[in-house]
């Protein structure tokens, strides 16, 4: 009988992305046949153990794979509901039927593409780090960098516990006068404000940030606040990335 991780069985019933499912398993959440599994490497048969997740039996759906391309405004946040209120990307999705998950997080003041599928192969394939999906985004800054200073973000800088993997960067536009500068910035990673956080590395002082393309696909004929399907050919795409 077929067998699956669990990380990747949760990920595929939508309960959240592979990695944050992973996070969900070591936080004791997810129960198979009544015990509390905290391993990564836990198998299960889908056809017959019994996995809850926070007391709720899940199982997979039937349910057709869709993927979503966004072009997120500022002011949503990356999440399926808010504690505190505020406005989610889910509210932008009139028309969607099924239950989607963000293909990983733009924060709050951060607009531009975000990715949204209920496809667990795919948001694994787009948000771990080995995958190399590349990530592009275009930064307005306070400061005008060095040439030396686009080199540290090139190469990598430390931030917090790690250093940043090699990056493709590129001053767009400088203006002296009024202390502002353009950079492109192009990672395939994507840890917790990470772009911010390379900018402020160098002195930089980000006054908006837009992720303009993930994996080839862009925005480009998506106003913003809207969305699209993927055709099968952009989805294959990415995934062959």
């Amino acid at each position: 009988m077929e067998t699956k991780r669990l990380q990747k069985f949760l990920a595929e019933c939508g309960i959240a992305s592979r990695r944050k499912c992973e996070e969900l398993i070591l936080e004791g959440k997810v129960k198979v046949n009544g015990t509390v599994v905290t391993e990564l490497g836990t198998k299960i048969e889908p056809n017959k153990d019994i996995v809850t997740f926070d007391g709720k039996e899940i199982a997979l759906k039937e349910e057709k794979k869709v993927y979503i391309l966004l072009n997120k405004p500022v002011g949503y946040v990356t999440t399926a509901s808010d504690e505190r209120g505020r406005k989610t990307v889910m509210e932008l999705l009139d028309g969607v039927k099924e239950k989607v998950v963000p293909v990983g997080r733009l924060d709050m003041f951060t607009s531009g593409l975000l990715l949204l599928s209920n496809d667990g192969d795919f948001i694994y394939k787009v948000t771990h780090p080995k995958h190399e999906t590349t990530k592009t985004y275009i930064v307005k800054t306070r400061g005008i960098p060095t040439e030396k200073d686009l080199d540290k973000l090139r190469n990598g800088v430390k931030i917090e516990d790690y250093i940043t993997s090699p990056a493709k960067v590129e001053l767009l536009l400088k203006d002296n006068t009024n202390n502002i500068s353009r950079i492109l910035i192009e990672i395939h990673e994507g840890r917790n404000r990470q772009v911010r956080k390379m900018c402020e590395s160098i002195g930089l002082s980000v006054i908006a940030l837009k992720r303009q393309g993930v994996g080839g696909l862009t925005c480009e004929g998506v106003d913003k606040g809207k969305w699209r399907y993927l055709t099968e050919e952009e989805v294959k795409n990415i995934m062959n990335e």
